[in-house]
């Protein structure tokens, strides 16, 4: 094999198929990029067995063929070439020459032959959304994923298709984050739970571009996404997500409408006494129009007040703060709703619409 393209092109390429080379694996084939140059298309692929991604770069393919590199050595290799035009050619028992410029470099590769390639996924109708949409979708709920395995559906997101409405459901035990997308075309009832490790790296290579596309398939086992010139396949996480419809509540006896920014602020200062670690509830007192915001910690304490409009009942109730930061930040709106029941009842912040719901279950602060 020999083919020659751009360092920006060959490290595009890398970065994106990277984030499926496990960190930790017993066979060192995964711990490669398999470059596969055997057609017209230069392809470059990472698998970890749950999550497999390849990608098309651009370039000139003198001598077909394949081969599989060491992922880590490789892609430092190519981040400190020079900006130039990179070489990569295999000779005898998979010697792999890399050459830029005056820089040449002689590794050892390994048979594409022996390498996982990307299961063959049988296709249907795609679903279609824009790369915008699905990251900020994915950057709206997946705050809120298990980072334990101890419950593996809860390290994954619920993707529920109904109709003409994308709905994306995360959980960790402490608090759900709900958001509804509306799609321009109309599909039948679909549900499939993704593990959220594939929502992150999907996220980091989407563009985010309004105007370029994403179609996303699913399959009984898997979840194919699809866009610019990059696949990224994973397997799905098995079994029947949590009903959360019976925690959903539209009651409430106290509803608070405040600004958005102005909330965030005052709760990220309070968060200013309390250490890493440190578990100690922001307590929240709503009066008619006022609502008294305290934190108290072995470093001091703090209380600030915020204007609000208030529907129903006085109320003192605690929180985790970094629950209600990580809620209140991915928000776009300038006022937001909190809606409770009673001091031991979850606090749901959301819109008329119900296009993005919070659910956040309060902490009690006397036992603390």
């Amino acid at each position: 094999m020999k083919i020659i393209c751009t360092k920006s092109n060959l490290a595009k390429g890398v970065g994106i198929v990277s984030k499926a080379v496990p960190s930790k694996t017993t066979m060192p084939i995964l711990e490669c990029i398999l470059i596969d140059a055997t057609t017209d298309i230069i392809k470059l692929t990472a698998n970890d067995m749950e999550l497999g991604i390849e990608t098309i770069i651009e370039g000139e393919i003198l001598d077909k063929g394949m081969i599989a590199l060491d992922a880590k050595i490789f892609s430092e290799i190519v981040r400190k070439l020079p900006d130039n035009e990179i070489v990569i050619e295999t000779g005898a028992n998979d010697q792999t020459m890399i050459t830029c410029e005056k820089a040449k470099f002689n590794i050892s590769g390994k048979s594409g032959n022996d390498f996982a390639y990307l299961p063959y996924i049988e296709k249907e109708e795609p679903v279609r959304l824009s790369q915008y949409t699905l990251k900020e979708v994915i950057r709206q709920t997946i705050f809120s994923i298990a980072d334990n395995e101890s419950n593996k559906l809860m390290t994954g997101e619920l993707f529920e298709i109904n109709e003409n409405i994308l709905k994306v459901v995360s959980l960790d035990g402490h608090r759900i984050s709900i958001r509804k997308i509306e799609l321009k075309d109309t599909y039948g009832m679909r549900k499939a739970v993704v593990p959220g490790k594939t929502l992150m790296e999907v996220s980091k290579i989407l563009s985010g571009e309004v105007d370029s596309e994403v179609q996303i398939y699913f399959t009984e086992n898997h979840v194919v996404f699809e866009f610019d010139q990059t696949v990224v396949v994973s397997r799905l996480i098995e079994g029947e997500y949590f009903r959360i419809e019976q925690m959903l509540s539209s009651d409430y006896e106290t509803k608070v409408r405040m600004n958005k920014r102005e909330l965030l602020s005052c709760i990220d200062r309070a968060t200013l006494l309390v250490k890493e670690g440190d578990k100690k509830p922001i307590i929240i007192h709503i009066g008619d129009e006022s609502m008294e915001l305290k934190i108290q910690s072995q470093l001091g304490s703090m209380d600030e007040e915020i204007f609000i409009t208030k529907e129903g009942k006085d109320l003192l109730i605690g929180f985790n703060p970094k629950f209600l930061i990580d809620a209140l930040r991915v928000i776009d709106d300038e006022e937001v709703n909190l809606y409770f029941m009673n001091a031991k009842a979850p606090c749901f912040i959301k819109d008329e619409k119900e296009t993005y719901v919070y659910l956040i279950l309060p902490v009690n602060f006397n036992a603390i």
